[in-house]
């Protein structure tokens, strides 16, 4: 089969390669999946750059996320089969072989999920991480709901900071499909993205009233802030959120430093929740994917252009131009076909 590695950490250009392996046999609560479409996130560039730090890096398949078919099951697989149309995320946690830029992965079963109906493998593989990392930041909350649905965020108010990402766009969609009012914020070249995901305002954080034009939306503040990049943005947090209000942080996009004065912080009784999949725990991933699953068979989590998240598509041999499409910012998701099933 073909698949794309790396020995080395560096630029996608010099150390990504296409190489024939042989295919995997999954083993004990294993499945091999068929990959269709393989997603590509900023987790997975920074892992290739060396940017999380590290030993000598060995052989890798670079992407935790993708979607396929499954064709092989091991031993002690249970609500899984051969023929099961999946998506799959953090395939290669601790797994360095099990990327899904490859024709063929395995992976525990516990990372694969049915994909629900007729959705497309290109959403299937556009969820993984940027849906869950949604999910987790908006059950975070002092008293909210560890849990989403329709009516779970019901007279909540929701700021999503940088609401043109892929993370973004699905707090934005998971949020609203709850029932939240939901506030994004971005750049003013990108409020269309936000609008059309389903946020009902838009501010631009360039603004020097944005926590005015936000506090016009939300005057008791907000309850949940969804946030890429707290060392800028904290200030506006700040000034918009309410009492007992949760900052939940994914990112920190800029790298500048947080800094926390404590007495505003003690006023308000500020929560701030960091979110990084790798050491959540497999039981609220779980919880995410179904309720995750639950909101796709609703229609409430699509992508693509007409749904405010451009899809940009790379064939796999030019894995390391995805790679860098992604690490320049690209605006959408960029996803990697693999194969045509």
């Amino acid at each position: 089969m073909k698949a794309i590695v790396h020995d080395q950490l560096g630029p996608a250009d010099s150390v990504l390669r296409l190489v024939d392996r042989e295919v995997p046999e999954p083993t004990t609560g294993e499945v091999r999946i068929r990959v269709a479409v393989s997603g590509v996130n900023p987790t997975d560039w920074k892992a290739r750059t060396g940017l999380y730090g590290g030993g000598d890096p060995v052989e890798s398949v670079p992407n935790q996320d993708g979607a396929g078919v499954i064709d092989a099951v091991g031993p002690e697989v249970e609500g899984l089969a051969v023929g099961d149309r999946v998506w799959v995320t953090l395939a290669a946690y601790e797994r360095p072989g099990s990327g899904t830029a490859q024709e063929y992965t395995v992976v525990p079963a516990s990372r694969a999920f049915p994909l629900p109906g007729d959705a497309s493998f290109e959403l299937g593989a556009s969820i993984g991480i940027p849906a869950i990392t949604a999910h987790r930041a908006l059950t975070v909350a002092e008293g909210g709901p560890t849990r989403l649905a329709p009516g779970a965020l019901d007279g909540k108010v929701v700021l999503v900071a940088g609401g043109a990402g892929a993370v973004g766009h699905a707090a934005i969609q998971l949020a609203r499909w709850a029932g939240a009012t939901v506030i994004a914020t971005t750049s003013p070249a990108k409020t269309s993205y936000a609008e059309t995901a389903g946020a009902h305002h838009v501010v631009s954080y360039q603004d020097p009233d944005a926590a005015d034009q936000i506090r016009a939306f939300a005057p008791d503040g907000v309850d949940i802030v969804v946030e890429v990049a707290i060392g800028t943005n904290n200030d506006l947090d700040l000034a918009v959120l309410r009492p007992r209000g949760t900052i939940a942080i994914y990112a920190n996009n800029g790298d500048k430093p947080l800094t926390v004065d404590v007495r505003p912080n003690m006023g308000l009784n500020t929560r701030y929740q960091f979110v990084l999949l790798y050491t959540v725990g497999w039981e609220f991933l779980t919880a995410a994917a179904e309720d995750i699953n639950a909101a796709i068979t609703a229609g409430a989590l699509p992508v693509g252009e007409n749904a405010g998240l451009p899809l940009h598509y790379f064939p796999l041999d030019q894995t390391a131009a995805a790679h860098q499409s992604v690490e320049s910012g690209a605006t959408g998701k960029v996803l990697v076909t693999v194969a045509d099933l």
